[in-house]
């Protein structure tokens, strides 16, 4: 994490990050020092590195997130990043942290960053050693529900449909399970009508596959 990068952050936006990222203890003592710094600061120090430094306190200064069930940002979609910063300013998607952190920033703002982590390198594929069996089973569920349509043979995905391949596992079992119940809506049912036909150790075996793609 760059120190220079967080003592830009505005008070509000830094307690944000505190409360979304709590797990993590050094991140915690980085932003504490940051807020200590923050009175030095001049008033017009908004700059892009500023409104991004919350978003990769959480999702990895190379946008790979370490932080359990937060998602990886780097190598999506630069159509899809903006959308979601747009549906969280404008509480379309609730998320909390996200919401706060999104306030008060324009529609140009959204899109600069959204270019700017589209940019970042796409997350490495998990380097545990690989269970066949699981691979073979997530594949045919992949061929028989069409994801790789949507999503790209590569899962690389395209426009609003997001990159899956490296990206979490505990992240991926969280967002399959909320399309699941409904607790997180797409763009149309199409992730719900999918879902709702898989067991649990299905989805489970979806992230698994998922993660470990390049």
């Amino acid at each position: 994490m760059n120190r220079a990068a967080l003592r830009l952050l505005p008070p509000i936006r830094l307690l944000n990050v505190m409360s979304a990222c709590a797990q993590s203890h050094a991140l915690m003592t980085i932003i504490t020092a940051a807020i200590i710094s923050l009175s030095a600061l001049p008033a017009n120090s908004a700059t892009l590195e500023a409104q991004l430094t919350a978003c990769l306190a959480c999702h990895g200064a190379n946008g790979t997130s370490v932080i359990p069930e937060v998602p990886s940002l780097g190598g999506q979609p630069v159509f899809y990043l903006t959308v979601q910063l747009l549906m969280f300013r404008d509480k379309l998607r609730i998320v909390e942290p996200m919401n706060q952190a999104m306030q008060g920033l324009k529609d140009d703002d959204l899109r600069n960053m959204a270019a700017h982590l589209a940019k970042l390198p796409p997350p490495e594929p998990s380097g545990d050693p690989i269970d066949a069996g699981r691979m073979e089973h997530a594949r045919a569920l992949i061929e028989q529900h069409r994801c790789n349509f949507c999503h790209q043979g590569n899962y690389s995905g395209e426009q609003n449909v997001p990159r899956l391949a490296g990206q979490r596992e505990d992240y991926l079992v969280k967002a399959l399970r909320e399309y699941k119940n409904n607790t997180r809506r797409g763009y149309d049912a199409a992730m719900a009508d999918v879902l709702y036909q898989l067991g649990d150790e299905q989805i489970l075996d979806l992230a698994y596959f998922l993660s470990r793609l390049r």
